[in-house]
């Protein structure tokens, strides 16, 4: 069996919207599903497709935004020194995401590491040097897997459930000729 080829790319908001009301605000209206950030002209969305198919199977928005609160000793001396660029701590390497969602028919295929990866490129070659998120407890594993470390205590978001702060450096880079963004 021939395991479909999965692409990303750098897309409107309008794209992914559906994916995330459908998995992330069921049952609620649409307008539920849009987020305050959608409109930041930082921000960039990433979805993610099999082959050539224009259905979209995953997707995530990523945006600067400071990391709230202090790093933990253990990351923050694995982050870049002065001598390599920025602190991550400071708002403008600090990216976030949300929104991050795979479709019900694609579990397990790769469609959520996809668009993180794309998203983490993305976002050094905006220079960012650390990627957060409250992500869901139950995805604690999966986040995990990606290379994130859980920072402090479990939370609840009213509505939505019992989250978790996961944090993970990445390296600024500069984007070269040619590169195209958001292909994991």
């Amino acid at each position: 069996m021939t395991v479909p080829v999965v692409r990303t790319a750098l897309v409107p908001v309008s794209e992914i919207l559906d994916l995330r009301w459908e998995v992330l605000r069921p049952g609620l209206p649409r307008e539920a599903a849009a987020f305050p950030e959608d409109g930041d002209p930082a921000a960039f969305h990433i979805a993610s497709y099999e082959g050539d198919a224009p259905e979209v199977l995953g997707c995530g928005t990523f945006f600067p935004e400071p990391f709230p609160g202090p790093l933990s000793e253990s990351l923050s001396e694995s982050l870049p020194g002065p001598a390599s660029g920025p602190q991550p701590e400071s708002a403008a390497t600090a990216y976030r995401f949300r929104g991050m969602a795979s479709a019900p028919a694609a579990p397990g295929r790769g469609h959520g590491a996809a668009v993180l990866r794309a998203g983490a490129a993305e976002a050094a070659a905006r220079g960012a040097g650390l990627l957060w998120c409250n992500g869901r407890t139950p995805a604690r594993g999966f986040y995990e897997r990606q290379g994130f470390r859980v920072h402090g205590e479990e939370f609840v978001i009213e509505g939505v459930g019992p989250h978790l702060v996961f944090v993970r450096e990445i390296r600024p880079r500069t984007r070269r000729t040619g590169d195209v963004a958001g292909r994991p």
